[in-house]
């Protein structure tokens, strides 16, 4: 699969199935109506959709360099801290603003959320890697 279409499949299934799971896990966690959750876990989809896109393009270029090739679990630590602890800069205000509370009190909230995508994105990434391969960037080259 090309790098380009890789990472819009990949970023357009993880938020899918997580809207599934974060717009009624929000209504239950801040006791708020379905709708409103709903809506809220989209838009802050279509913030995490921009930013997988970008990060995953700067991680692969990052990997690409590296001398030792493949995913471990240390690399993929790696990746799921970057990721969520960007987008943790980014929707902490937002939800702020949406549920009407402190960037301390969405911030304390979203610690809950945020243990659940960071284990939710690395085994999505497993998972997606196991079903579609390895990007080229981790894969090791023939030395000829």
């Amino acid at each position: 699969m090309q790098p380009t279409t890789r990472r819009i499949v990949q970023a357009v299934l993880y938020e899918a199935i997580a809207v599934g799971f974060v717009g009624p896990g929000l209504a239950l966690l801040f006791d708020r109506p379905l709708p409103s959750t709903i809506t809220l876990a989209a838009l802050m989809s279509a913030f995490a959709l921009g930013w997988s896109y970008l990060f995953n393009a700067w991680f692969e270029r990052w990997e690409s360099a590296q001398v030792i090739k493949g995913r471990s679990w240390k690399r993929r630590f790696a990746h799921g801290l970057g990721f969520e602890g960007g987008l943790v800069l980014m929707l902490v205000p937002v939800m702020a603003h949406w549920l009407d509370t402190s960037i301390i009190a969405a911030f304390i909230a979203d610690l809950g959320v945020l243990a659940f995508f960071f284990v939710y994105a690395l085994v999505f990434t497993w998972g997606f890697d196991k079903v579609f391969g390895l990007p080229e960037s981790a894969v090791n080259k023939g030395s000829g």
